[in-house]
C-alpha cells in the first residue's frame, strides 16, 4: 500500500488536469502581445554590444532584444543600467557606464518636442496638478508614481505590454491596489470590464509608441554642438529672488565641457562661484553639476534650444532636490543683451521709481528715450551706465493697462520682466499644497519654501481666472498652525 498509494495520487492528478486542459483549451492559440513584431533601432555601438548582448540578444538586423524597442531620457538609461547591474549582474566600469548611456540616450533618446511636455519632471519641479488623460488611468499609474514617468518612454507596443509584466514581478501588490479593479469581500465580482492597467498599457502604446515624425526629424538633423564660450545668465529662485551673473563653457571632448560660473544675488549683492562640469545627450540635453560654497553640490538639467541661442532648465540642491534655481543661459552677444530688472512690479501712477536693468554691452551713452518699457511705462532718467547695468528712474500712467511688460533696448528685449498693475486684489501663498511628515521609514528632512504672491484681477475683473496677472512675490510675515483634523493632532512637530 505504501507503494502503490502514491502510484494511485499521481494517476488522478493527471487525469484531472488533463480534463482540466481539455475542457479549458481554447479554439485557437491567443495572440502573444509580448512577441516584437515592429521594427526596431538597431544597436551600433562595439561597447554596448559587447555588454548588453551577453543577455540582449542580437538578430540579423542588429537589433537587441528589448534595448531596440525602447526609447528614453539620460535618466531613463542610467536608471536600467543600475537595475541590470544590482538585479543581474551587469559589471561595468564608471567609464564604460557612462559611454552606453551616452551612445543611448543620443541614437535611442527622445526628441525636444517629446521631451518638453515632461520637462518639470526631468528638472524636479512638481506641479501642483498633473494632466492624466482619464481617471482609470489615474489609478493604475499614478498611484505609485507620477503618470511623467511612462511619459519619459517611447515603446513598441510589445514593450508596453512588458512592462506591465515587469511591473507585476517586481511589485506583485500592483495588481491589488492599482492594476486591477477588485470586489470588496463577500460582494459578487464586478461586471466585466478591461482591468486599468489594460486601459494605460493600451493608451501608453498608442500615444508613446517607438517611432514618432518628431523624433525621425530630430534624428536626422541632431549634431554635436560646440558649446564653447561665455554665456549670460539670469536665474531666480524661490525666497531669495533674481539672480544675474556668466557662464564660461570649456569643451574637454565631444559632448563634454568644464564650467566656471559667478551669479550674483540682486536682492543682497551675494556673490556664488561654481565650477562644474556637464554632458550634451542627444544634441540638447544638457546635465551638469557644479558646487558652490554657500549652497553645496547642485544638479544642473537643461535643454540648449533648437537656434543653439539659449539652454534653459534648473539647477537643484537639497535630500529631495527641493531647492533650485530657475536658469536660462544666452550666448554672449557683441550686440546689446537685456537680462532683467530689479523691480518686481510698478504701480499705476508711479513717479521716479529706480530701477536697474542688467544685461550685456550697455552704451555709454544711452538716452531714457532708448529704453522700451512696454504701454504706459516710460524712462524719464537714466542715472548711470555701466557695461552690465543702467541705473534709471521710471513712471507709470495712472490709467496704465495691468499685465506683465518687456524692457527693450536697441531692439533686444527681456520679456515678461516686470509686472504693472493699478491695484493688488488678492494674495496667494505658493506652493498651495506641500508634502510634511508620512510615517513609516525614517527618511531625510525634507523642506519647502513658501512665498505670498500678489495678484491683480486682470481685464475681466474677476479673481482665479486666466488673465489674472502675478505681481510677485511680496514681504510677509509667516506663522505656523496646526489645522486640527482629530484630537491630539501634534503635527506642527514634524514641519
Amino acid at each position: 500500500m505504501h507503494r502503490r498509494f502514491p502510484q494511485f495520487t499521481v494517476v488522478i492528478l493527471l487525469s484531472v488536469a488533463a480534463a482540466v486542459c481539455q475542457e479549458a483549451a481554447p479554439t485557437e492559440t491567443p495572440k502573444d502581445v509580448t512577441k516584437e513584431t515592429e521594427a526596431g533601432i538597431p544597436v551600433t555601438d562595439p561597447l554596448t554590444i559587447a555588454k548588453c548582448s551577453g543577455c540582449h540578444r542580437a538578430d540579423a538586423n542588429k537589433n537587441l532584444t528589448r534595448i531596440s524597442w525602447i526609447r528614453t531620457t539620460p535618466e531613463g538609461w542610467q536608471e536600467a543600467i543600475k537595475r541590470m547591474a544590482q538585479l543581474n549582474g551587469l559589471q561595468l566600469s564608471p567609464e564604460d557606464g557612462r559611454h552606453i548611456v551616452r551612445y543611448l540616450a543620443n541614437e535611442h533618446g527622445l526628441s525636444p518636442e517629446e521631451a518638453e511636455p515632461v520637462r518639470w519632471y526631468l528638472e524636479m519641479t512638481l506641479p501642483q496638478t498633473e494632466p492624466v488623460p482619464n481617471p482609470t488611468i489615474r489609478r493604475a499609474c499614478t498611484t505609485c508614481h507620477a503618470f511623467a514617468r511612462p511619459r519619459t518612454w517611447r515603446r513598441s507596443a510589445a514593450e508596453w505590454h512588458l512592462l506591465k509584466n515587469m511591473h507585476i514581478g517586481y511589485f506583485p501588490l500592483s495588481q491589488f491596489v492599482a492594476f486591477r479593479d477588485m470586489a470588496p469581500p463577500g460582494e459578487p465580482d464586478a461586471p466585466k470590464k478591461p482591468a486599468p492597467v489594460d486601459v494605460a498599457v493600451e493608451y501608453l502604446a498608442k500615444n508613446y509608441g517607438l517611432f514618432s515624425q518628431s523624433w525621425s526629424a530630430w534624428r536626422a538633423q541632431s549634431t554635436d554642438l560646440d558649446l564653447s564660450g561665455r554665456w549670460v545668465l539670469s536665474a531666480s529662485e524661490t525666497g531669495k529672488g533674481k539672480y544675474f551673473g556668466e557662464m564660461t563653457v570649456t569643451r574637454t571632448a565631444p559632448g563634454e565641457y568644464t564650467t566656471a560660473t559667478v551669479l550674483t544675488r540682486v536682492k543682497d549683492g551675494a556673490k556664488f562661484q561654481m565650477p562644474g562640469k556637464s554632458v550634451l545627450y542627444a544634441g540638447f540635453e544638457w546635465r551638469g553639476s557644479a558646487k558652490s560654497e554657500q549652497l553645496g553640490a547642485l544638479r544642473q538639467v537643461m535643454a540648449v534650444s533648437a537656434d543653439q541661442a539659449t539652454i534653459q532648465g534648473r539647477w537643484f540642491w537639497g535630500a529631495y532636490q527641493e531647492f533650485g534655481l530657475t536658469m536660462k543661459a544666452q550666448r554672449e552677444s557683441k550686440d546689446v543683451t537685456v537680462l532683467g530688472t530689479d523691480v518686481i512690479s510698478l504701480r499705476a501712477g508711479s513717479k521716479g521709481v529706480p530701477m536697474q536693468v542688467f544685461g550685456e554691452h550697455f552704451p555709454s551713452d544711452l538716452k531714457p528715450s532708448e529704453i522700451a518699457l512696454g504701454a504706459g511705462v516710460t524712462a524719464t532718467k537714466v542715472v548711470s551706465v555701466s557695461p552690465t547695468v543702467v541705473k534709471l528712474t521710471v513712471d507709470t500712467d495712472p490709467k496704465v493697462f495691468a499685465g506683465k511688460r518687456s524692457i527693450a533696448i536697441h531692439g533686444r528685449a527681456a520679456t515678461d520682466a516686470f509686472s504693472v498693475y493699478d491695484r493688488i486684489e488678492y494674495i496667494k501663498i505658493t506652493a498651495e499644497t506641500a508634502l510634511a511628515h508620512t510615517g513609516g521609514t525614517v527618511g531625510k528632512k525634507g523642506f519647502i519654501q513658501f512665498e505670498a504672491h500678489a495678484f491683480s484681477n486682470g481685464a475681466d475683473g474677476l479673481p482665479n481666472t486666466a488673465d489674472d496677472v502675478d505681481l510677485g512675490p511680496i514681504e510677509a510675515q509667516w506663522s505656523v498652525e496646526e489645522f486640527i483634523s482629530h484630537n491630539n493632532d501634534n503635527d506642527k512637530q514634524f514641519v
